[in-house]
């Protein structure tokens, strides 16, 4: 994969790019999350296990790698990945997140997973915890999940230290999620500190079910933030793995579509987010080699305005997916 900027950052990225999200903790929303896992939870097992799936993302051409303080042990998965393979900082961009509390203790059926708090306190702590696991190698830092409700957007105290932490060259970014991402992210471009602005890059929900974002990321990438995109497969409902009945209509014709290009329904919504001229990254959230090889196959799919028309219907009103989201089952 070539290599590209991320915005206007000194951070190299490539198109593809591997999130933990599903490697790093027993339970994920993701649909059949178990079964990837062969319901095998030691979390030596899990360690090898993510390390393959790292090794297998390294040798597909990815050299981004997304985690978070939330994700169970993935910072300490990719940390230890990165060492033992004697990767150096220069090779690799490595992005996480603070903001979320992993409280699951390793238990599938934990009561409350994770637990957000944008407080500096949490932040001060997160910080040093993600540098003592990823040891010289983290290069983007974000704000995990950032919402008009939330408040972080307006804590001066919480976005000084972000600023510090920018100039002492850590690049700083966050991530959305919900209904009103796109007016997020709006607000996020207008954040200055110190009369400069703060954000560097935006990660975001984009997929062929919940497209609303893109004109704001488009003006976002305009004017030089970063854009990476997550949940590009919704949790895996834009995969084979979708059987609910609601969802029969669009993902037949999905299917069909990929049939007639000769290749997967994964590969295809893949290949619709890498098609989007704002996206710098776009994250697998790949939990087995063989999904894994089925995304880095998206980079194979010619997208065009014939193919985006047929698969449009897709979409749903926010309100809707984020709804249905909210729902979605650890597993």
């Amino acid at each position: 994969m070539q290599l590209r900027k991320l915005g206007s950052t000194s951070l190299s990225v490539t198109p593809l790019g591997l999130g933990l999200a599903a490697l790093g903790r027993p339970a994920y929303i993701n649909l059949g999350h178990a079964e990837d896992l062969r319901r095998h939870y030691d979390r030596d097992e899990m360690e090898g296990g993510a390390h393959a799936m790292l090794d297998a993302a390294w040798q597909a051409g990815m050299r981004y790698f997304d985690a978070a303080r939330s994700y169970g042990l993935a910072e300490a998965f990719l940390g230890s990945w990165l060492r033992s393979g004697q990767i150096s900082p220069e090779e690799v961009t490595v992005g996480s997140k603070w903001g979320y509390t992993y409280t699951a203790d390793w238990k599938i059926d934990a009561p409350v997973n994770e637990v957000k708090e944008h407080s500096l306190a949490v932040l001060r702590r997160q910080r040093q915890e993600s540098d003592a696991t990823l040891d010289g190698y983290l290069g983007l830092y974000q704000v995990h999940s950032a919402t008009l409700e939330s408040g972080v957007l307006e804590n001066r105290p919480v976005l000084e230290e972000l600023m510090r932490y920018r100039e002492q060259g850590l690049a700083i970014g966050l991530t959305v999620s919900g209904v009103e991402q796109a007016e997020t992210v709006e607000k996020v471009l207008q954040v200055v500190v110190a009369g400069r602005p703060l954000f560097q890059c935006v990660q975001v929900t984009w997929n062929l079910l919940e497209p609303s974002a893109g004109l704001v990321l488009k003006l976002a990438h305009q004017i030089g933030m970063g854009v990476i995109v997550k949940e590009a497969l919704a949790n895996g409902l834009l995969t084979g793995k979708n059987n609910d009945p609601e969802y029969a209509p669009k993902m037949t014709a999905l299917k069909n579509a990929a049939v007639q290009r000769g290749t997967t329904p994964d590969a295809l919504a893949l290949a619709a987010a890498l098609a989007q001229p704002w996206a710098d990254v776009v994250l697998s959230g790949a939990a087995t080699p063989n999904q894994l090889r089925s995304n880095v196959a998206a980079l194979d799919v010619t997208w065009d305005d014939q193919l985006a028309d047929s698969l449009s219907s897709l979409a749903e009103a926010p309100a809707v997916y984020w709804a249905r989201r909210s729902q979605m089952p650890w597993n």
